[in-house]
């Protein structure tokens, strides 16, 4: 099972200022120990909203709105990709995390949907695009 493990903003992560030595080297360390235990595929700091996009979209119309974004607790200041057994195995991963922030901070656990979650909607023929796309990635 795939995990896409968020850390959530907080006015620290939004105001850009990068994390200070002590809490970089504690992360780089838990990075470490996610490799060697073979769960980690990708994971990534976000810069802040103030120098991203979001595009809104309604129908066939596009509306470009340029960061920031007011409202931290709905903001995303990084990820890690995990492939874990469980839901219960990403819980017990996180729980060993160094607080991502200064003071309080919140990580979210969410399952990524895989080909047979999709059930009969996900044809042979949109399977079989996906597989294309997934080895064209893989070969990057």
């Amino acid at each position: 099972m795939r995990f896409m493990v968020l850390v959530k903003a907080t006015k620290d992560s939004e105001s850009g200022a990068p994390p200070d030595e002590k809490l970089m080297a504690e992360m780089g360390k838990y990075n470490e120990e996610l490799v060697k235990a073979g769960i980690l595929l990708a994971g990534e700091g976000l810069h802040p909203s103030s120098k991203g996009a979001r595009v809104r979209f309604s129908g066939t119309s596009r509306t470009v709105i340029d960061g920031p974004f007011a409202e931290t607790k709905e903001l995303v200041a990084g990820f890690w990709l995990w492939q874990v057994k469980s839901k219960e195995e990403a819980i017990e991963w996180v729980k060993r995390c160094p607080n991502p922030m200064p003071g309080e901070s919140e990580i979210e656990i969410r399952q990524v949907f895989e080909m047979e979650d999709f059930g009969a909607e996900f044809t042979p023929e949109l399977r079989a695009q996906e597989e294309r796309m997934r080895e064209q990635i893989s070969k990057r």
